[in-house]
């Protein structure tokens, strides 16, 4: 049994705290806010997720909570025109054993942590950011801002974007804006008119825009974020306030009239500017020594492939995994940087993918001139094909 220590309580840190404590390991999670809110609106999973969350019995509670779309729709925003679709449902249990779902943020960090408190084997403390560490051949000292000092085989960062763990380990600077914005707003399904209302996932592409929307908490609510090209100023590493509306509809003027209702249809909106980093470039990236990264603070991305969740969860799935790897006969007790290590091998590379490849979605989404008319000929002519991903969805946590 070793003794993680977590900075970082969102769902990713949270996802790491119950995976190592069902493998029966100490945990010690800390986490800067005063209490466990979760900012943020929907999250889509594929079935490469929800199978793992699956897999630590929370199926029941994601099935209470969640929603399971039945089909993927991409439009033209400009247009309203179909371009293609993906059916979801029972069609990706059949192909990857698994359902895609969606689901508020804050439901799924709330079920992550009931199941981790359920464990009994987490300490958690609020009001605690990790402020300094050291390691060592036998351990981790760490200190926190309410004077915590802890003691670990292990310290995982899984401490966001702009990762203190991160920056004391690696010192390799901070996330980079992209220039795009994005407008995320949740509203009751009820309190709009009958024809804005969705029962699935739909994207609606470009030039230099897209949204998506669906629907959550069981389909009561609808989850709409709208990403279009801009700056703001100030310190982006915790931007959350209350958008002008206003900024968001000049962005649609050239919109179809559908998607400008909708648009207009939303009075809030909390903005957020999207910052990333260049996709991870090897193992070192995941873990020196004792000290581990997960989610964003490893490996930050842009949401145009649906993942940064996902992959979080991925991480914390892989990391139990190679921590319950029986000791060696050299290393009776386990060798945590050897673990690590494997940790780092299994995940670094699928991870860089996925954030090369939301990027690239990124650039085909909001396409302009030949490229978009070749985006949309090749969504018409090969529809399913381009929108599946057996890479992703078939993919694994670990070996």
């Amino acid at each position: 049994m070793n003794k993680v220590q977590i900075a970082g309580a969102g769902i990713g840190g949270l996802a790491a705290a119950l995976a190592c404590a069902r493998a029966g390991h100490q945990v010690g999670l800390c986490e800067r806010t005063l209490d466990a809110s979760e900012v943020g609106a929907g999250v889509q999973l594929g079935p490469n997720v929800v199978e793992v969350l699956f897999s630590w019995g929370l199926e029941a509670t994601l099935r209470q909570v969640a929603f399971f779309p039945e089909q993927l729709q991409v439009r033209s925003a400009a247009t309203g025109g179909l371009l293609s679709s993906l059916l979801l449902g029972e069609a990706f249990v059949q192909r990857y054993g698994a359902p895609y779902l969606t689901i508020h943020r804050a439901d799924l960090h709330g079920i992550l942590l009931q199941a981790v408190k359920a464990t009994g084997r987490v300490d958690l403390q609020f009001g605690s950011a990790i402020t300094s560490f050291t390691q060592n051949d036998l351990g981790v000292s760490a200190e926190f801002s309410n004077d915590l000092q802890t003691q670990s085989d292990l310290l995982l960062g899984a401490d966001g974007g702009w990762s203190t763990v991160r920056k004391l380990l690696l010192n390799d600077g901070t996330p980079q804006p992209t220039g795009h914005l994005a407008y995320r707003a949740m509203v009751p399904q009820s309190d709009l008119p009958a024809h804005l209302r969705c029962d699935q996932v739909t994207a609606w592409l470009g030039p230099k825009l897209h949204v998506v929307q669906y629907p959550v908490r069981g389909g009561q609510w609808l989850n709409v974020v709208a990403i279009v090209h801009g700056q703001v100023q100030g310190d982006m590493s915790h931007w959350d306030h209350s958008a002008n509306a206003a900024d968001l509809k000049r962005s649609m003027a050239l919109a179809c009239a559908p998607l400008r209702e909708l648009i207009g249809a939303i009075a809030f909106w909390r903005l957020w500017p999207l910052s990333i980093r260049t996709p991870m470039r090897g193992a070192h990236e995941h873990a020196l020594g004792r000290v581990a990264l997960l989610g964003d603070a490893a490996h930050p991305m842009v949401p145009y492939l649906a993942q940064g969740a996902g992959m979080a969860i991925e991480d914390a799935a892989a990391l139990a995994w190679v921590l319950a790897e029986p000791p060696s006969g050299k290393n009776p007790f386990g060798d945590v940087p050897a673990q690590l290590q494997r940790y780092a091998q299994v995940r670094w590379q699928r991870n860089a993918l996925v954030q090369a490849r939301a990027i690239k979605n990124g650039q085909i989404f909001h396409a302009t001139g030949l490229m978009r008319w070749g985006r949309d000929a090749a969504l018409r002519l090969l529809g399913e094909n381009l929108l599946d991903m057996p890479w992703l969805y078939g993919g694994k946590a670990h070996p």
